[in-house]
């Protein structure tokens, strides 16, 4: 069982002040709103409803903090969690890029996530979630602009590869690589910068994704000793 399956709600905010004061790592995730940001949380967490999807796509303006540790599985959704005992936070932001959302609502995103992103010291690393047929939006090269000077690391999931052949995903994997790639510091050194190709529905990269954020957020699992015999001739 991974580490992320005990995740649980914690608690959102929509303003800079109201984040939580805990000195935990987080890893955030982004990504436009009709890109599977939702489904890639709730498969990674083994949990359906964790992260919630709105039936209107980019009117969600808040951010969702969930908890790693300070609560059992088992334990009641209501039951407190025990926040000296949680280990780190998933943060899910707000879903970016429909036309629908106003323009006050488009500015405090801005100043929303920008601020978060480039400010928030326990932000170990930024999970960019993006639809592999159409990846590297207008808006995604912002967020992961706004990103690149803390020189953290960032990971690009591509989502929905279910929908793409052989080749098409290949091929999406390796222009993926090639955008990432061209980002490099003033002293001309590549920025920690990978991608993955993902399907929620098929659950292909499952295993890699989950090894990478519990990677980046310094939680991983230690691998138990082989005390199996060697087999005697």
């Amino acid at each position: 069982m991974s580490l992320l399956w005990q995740a649980r709600f914690f608690t959102t905010v929509n303003h800079l002040r109201d984040l939580p004061d805990t000195q935990v790592p987080e890893i955030a995730f982004a990504g436009r709103s009709n890109a599977g940001k939702s489904s890639a949380i709730n498969v990674l967490t083994n949990q359906k409803g964790l992260a919630f999807a709105s039936k209107t796509p980019g009117r969600t303006q808040h951010i969702n903090y969930f908890s790693i540790g300070g609560a059992h599985v088992a334990q009641h959704r209501k039951d407190p969690t025990i926040v000296e005992e949680i280990r780190a936070l998933l943060v899910d932001l707000p879903g970016y890029g429909y036309a629908e959302v106003s323009g006050n609502a488009k500015l405090h995103w801005q100043r929303l996530l920008g601020d978060y992103v480039q400010r928030r010291e326990q932000l170990a690393a930024l999970v960019l979630i993006m639809d592999s047929r159409r990846p590297f939006t207008d808006l995604d090269i912002q967020m992961l602009e706004w990103f690149a000077p803390t020189g953290k690391p960032i990971h690009c999931i591509l989502t929905k590869v279910d929908k793409l052949n052989r080749n098409e995903a290949t091929n999406a994997l390796r222009q993926a690589q090639q955008v990432l790639d061209s980002y490099v510091d003033e002293e001309g050194k590549g920025f920690p910068f990978t991608v993955q190709l993902f399907s929620s529905l098929k659950r292909i990269g499952l295993e890699e994704a989950n090894d990478k954020i519990l990677e980046l957020l310094g939680l991983n699992e230690p691998q138990q000793p082989d005390t199996q015999e060697e087999p005697s001739e």
